[in-house]
């Protein structure tokens, strides 16, 4: 990271249900989860705001929310596209993954 970067911080926000990145101190974005009966967390929606736009905030949110589940335990079920994309182009060590689009083994 070079002095001119600034860094984003992300945390989880169990009141919300969501994970956030903030920058500076400012909240620059997020992914909103929900968790179902089963205790499987859902992830619907990312959202950056756009004045942050552009710096990747979104990808560096999502990398730390899903190494963050990992160490959880916990399932993800992606819905949202960013955390699709994400899932499918990196590996998660740890992390349990359920496809919205598979079928339910019977």
């Amino acid at each position: 990271m070079t002095e001119t970067q600034t860094q984003t911080i992300v945390t989880r926000n169990d009141e919300d249900r969501r994970y956030e990145g903030h920058v500076d101190g400012v909240l620059a974005g997020f992914t909103v989860f929900r968790i179902d009966a089963k205790g499987r967390l859902h992830f619907p929606h990312t959202e950056v705001d756009p004045a942050f736009r552009g710096r990747g905030i979104a990808q560096t949110i999502v990398a730390e929310a899903m190494a963050d589940v990992a160490r959880r335990g916990e399932t993800v079920v992606p819905h949202c596209p960013v955390v699709a994309k994400y899932l499918r182009t990196h590996e998660v060590p740890g992390l349990t993954i359920e496809w919205p689009d598979q079928p339910r083994p019977e």
